[in-house]
């Protein structure tokens, strides 16, 4: 956990204003991990990182409520579900018992598939209704409102002018009345814009 550690530590010199902590990979094409191992990676590194930064606040990146319920009592203050609670609804239960701010992200299909397509025609309509989904189970299992953040999931099972789509639509995820995270470094759509590669609707 040594590396882990002095990275956030770094990140937070740096400005970072929360660290998260992930032990499992959603790359498009990973595989799922065991909430034990999970577990093993990532609680000796929220512990160290609070050892030596108490007041910098970390985030569980999870989707499974058992991993993100360890974590939280092991230091983490944010719980950030990439599945938006379709994966573990349980979650939710965490979240309201733990009073955590609880980041519901829009992903469609599963890390193993998301980038396979087919993909949707209508982006707007489907990261709507997904988000829908996602806060109104959230406010079923007794979260505040107050606890939500919103995360419209780029490069999560869409294509590239998709992602560029809702950047540049951000103001309409802000009608929601949610805070609004957008999570773009090192995503794969940007580097083959950038290469050159150009905005094909299929990929």
């Amino acid at each position: 956990p040594g590396p882990a550690i002095e990275q956030g530590r770094k990140l937070a010199r740096e400005g970072a204003d929360w660290i998260g902590v992930g032990g499992e990979s959603t790359r498009p094409g990973s595989k799922p991990v065991a909430a034990e191992e999970e577990l093993r990676r990532v609680l000796p590194v929220i512990r160290g990182l609070k050892r030596r930064e108490p007041s910098l606040p970390i985030s569980i990146d999870t989707t499974k409520a058992g991993v993100a319920e360890e974590a939280v009592r092991a230091g983490a203050a944010i719980i950030n579900d990439v599945s938006g609670l379709r994966f573990d609804p349980r979650i939710a239960e965490v979240a309201r018992r733990y009073k955590t701010p609880l980041v519901l992200m829009h992903m469609r299909g599963r890390p193993e598939t998301m980038q396979r397509g087919p993909f949707v025609r209508f982006i707007w309509r489907s990261l709507g209704s997904g988000l829908s989904r996602s806060i109104n189970t959230a406010l079923r299992a007794g979260v505040r409102r107050s606890q939500l953040i919103i995360d419209p999931g780029l490069g999560f099972g869409k294509t590239r002018r998709q992602n560029f789509e809702i950047l540049a639509g951000l103001s309409r995820l802000a009608r929601v009345g949610l805070p609004v995270l957008v999570g773009t470094s090192r995503k794969s759509f940007l580097q083959a814009v950038v290469a050159g590669e150009g905005l094909d609707p299929s990929r």
